[in-house]
């Protein structure tokens, strides 16, 4: 999950200015679309006593906005202060593989409304929360991405870590470490693919050892392999 945060005003940012951002709560790291159901839904909590406008919008694995495979309704709404809601997500295309998962981006802007009773400067915020958006196919419906990930094939190539993933499952990692020490910015592998993690100049050793994120954000088991 990111958050992107973007400038609403500036008001001459004096000595004096307060900032006020967005505080809306997202109810979920992600969401997984079964492909045998209709629609998918994720609830928003705002615990401010002030509104915001919420935005919502769909953007491919490459971050452009798609508007043709799924719709988020409502696309832009008022969450009144103390009020819950709740985003439906809807298939558009029904032309998505069947073999394995899509993945897509959910971004929930918030966007802050303006206090015309403060007098002092103030700088607004949207903020902007990005999560994963997966389409599952019905036909894999039986396994998960964590019972698959040992199936994962690890690789050494010169300063890179190689993962091949033969599964039809999006691999979310949240880590992975060679001989104990710790990767940075690992990500994740799509269905049928490989991915390259950067390895520490001084990495040694042949056992690899990975956890991943389960549906529901949560962190699985240990999973050990030797290069």
């Amino acid at each position: 999950m990111t958050t992107k945060i973007s400038t609403l005003l500036f008001a001459s940012f004096l000595a004096s200015s307060s900032i006020a951002q967005a505080g809306v709560v997202v109810g979920g790291t992600r969401v997984i679309y079964d492909g045998g159901k209709k629609e998918a839904s994720i609830g928003l909590e705002n615990p401010d006593s002030s509104p915001y406008l919420i935005q919502s919008w769909v953007e491919n694995e490459a971050g452009q906005s798609d508007k043709s495979s799924f719709i988020v309704t409502p696309p832009l709404f008022r969450l009144d202060g103390n009020q819950k809601n709740t985003l439906r997500i809807m298939q558009a295309n029904g032309a998505l593989a069947s073999d394995r998962e899509t993945l897509y981006w959910l971004n929930i802007k918030s966007i802050p409304t303006a206090d015309p009773s403060r007098s002092d400067n103030t700088l607004q915020l949207a903020v902007n929360t990005r999560i994963k958006l997966i389409y599952r196919p019905q036909a894999l419906k039986n396994s998960t991405p964590e019972n698959a990930s040992s199936a994962l094939k690890w690789t050494r190539q010169g300063d890179r870590l190689s993962v091949n993933n033969p599964t039809p499952y999006y691999i979310n990692f949240q880590s992975v470490s060679l001989n104990g020490r710790p990767l940075e910015k690992v990500t994740y592998v799509a269905p049928h693919a490989t991915a390259f993690f950067p390895l520490p100049s001084d990495a040694r050793g042949n056992q690899v050892e990975w956890k991943v994120i389960s549906d529901y954000g949560a962190v699985g088991a240990v999973h050990k392999t030797s290069l």
